[in-house]
């Protein structure tokens, strides 16, 4: 092992010739797969993790003050269990 030089370093100078090692595009091409790995190792963690939701954190400031229906009563009169189910009161005409 010589002083001052990297296991690694040692290794691929064994399997590339030493100015090959030290060339630009070499460089460049490591930098990419350095900043590759990262990024997918981010994104694998982020996977992991359960999802969150930002429109939970607001949900009273984004509520319409008035309602925006076209019905005159209003959608909310008609459906006292929630939108997309059926409503216990009369049938619409």
């Amino acid at each position: 092992m010589t002083p001052g030089v990297p296991a690694g370093a040692e290794a691929l100078d064994a399997v590339l010739a030493s100015p090959m090692t030290q060339s630009m595009p070499l460089r460049v091409l490591t930098a990419f797969v350095a900043i590759n790995t990262v990024i997918y190792s981010v994104l694998a963690v982020a996977k992991l993790l359960p999802r969150v939701y930002p429109s939970t954190w607001f949900r009273g400031r984004n509520r319409r003050v008035e309602d925006r229906s076209i019905d005159p009563a209003g959608a909310a009169a008609r459906e006292p269990d929630g939108p997309g189910r059926a409503a216990s009161g009369p049938p619409l005409r």
